[in-house]
């Protein structure tokens, strides 16, 4: 039996799960996920928990909640057909965000996660086309049969990939991005990164647990968004964790001024910072 609070990569959703139920009961709550308190349980109340910081880590999880909403709103009112969510976890945006009804949106992930948001979920109603495909995203044979098969049947597909790239190394990133960008329909990708500094950061404070489940942090280029460019993406838009987070009125004291001092992620990786970012093709 394993008795590790995180079991494998997919108990990291609980952990995310339980940050959006947070904001949603908060008063002033900038989202409203219905299903996050019961998808996240009690073993994602624990993973918060454990970090070093507790709850005080939920602003970075509400501000890539609300940058993720913004960017794919964007991407869809500026035309997309399809939205793919890789490694789609415990996400509930087709049930909660306001979408077209004839939006196409394919969620792929492992058996697993899946299968428990289903049960989780139950017989819920989705406000667009919603689709899950089971797979691992390891396997890049299957991996670009699907994108082959979606991009067939879409004019403009915006790709999602929230909290995945941590956890891939290098080579796996750039493969990724080369099958993406392979596909001409496929003319965004929205991601969240994080710099080296803010990696090694993470890894001693709490970090090891994680690490521990099999799924280390590895993904931190010290060129920040430029890694994308020879993938054939180029950033369009970067939006900080940190700063969105002070916009939004969620930084603890002790960080809201620190947001107020200027990012340069590439000229110095080994200062923490974090941001999503809306990739398009080049």
């Amino acid at each position: 039996m394993n008795d590790r609070l995180v079991r494998n990569i997919s108990d990291t959703a609980l952990w995310v799960a339980h940050y959006r139920a947070a904001e949603t009961e908060r008063p002033d709550a900038l989202f409203t996920d219905p299903f996050a308190r019961a998808l996240a349980g009690d073993r994602g109340r624990q993973i918060a928990k454990a970090q070093t910081f507790g709850d005080q880590n939920a602003w970075s999880f509400t501000a890539r909640t609300v940058l993720f909403d913004r960017f794919v709103t964007e991407a869809v009112r500026d035309g997309a057909d399809t939205v793919v969510n890789l490694a789609a976890g415990l996400d509930t945006r087709p049930y909660r965000m306001d979408v077209p009804k004839a939006l196409r949106w394919i969620e792929v992930d492992l058996p697993g996660i899946l299968d428990y948001k289903e049960e989780i979920i139950g017989s819920a109603t989705p406000r667009c086309a919603l689709e899950r495909v089971r797979l691992d995203l390891a396997d890049e044979s299957a991996r670009r049969a699907l994108f082959a098969g979606i991009a067939a049947a879409s004019s403009r597909t915006a790709i999602m990939s929230e909290g995945l790239l941590l956890y891939l190394d290098d080579e796996h990133v750039r493969s990724l991005g080369r099958d993406l960008a392979a596909l001409p329909s496929f003319r965004t990708w929205i991601i969240d990164l994080a710099s080296p500094g803010l990696v090694k950061m993470m890894t001693q404070r709490g970090g090891d647990m994680i690490a521990a489940a099999g799924a280390p942090f590895k993904f931190a280029p010290p060129e920040g968004p430029r890694f994308f460019e020879p993938l054939g993406w180029h950033a369009a838009e970067v939006g900080s964790l940190l700063k969105t987070a002070g916009g939004l009125h969620r930084l603890p004291l002790f960080l809201k001024v620190i947001s107020l001092l200027p990012e340069d992620p590439q000229r110095k990786p080994d200062r923490p910072w974090s941001a999503v970012i809306r990739l398009e093709r080049s």
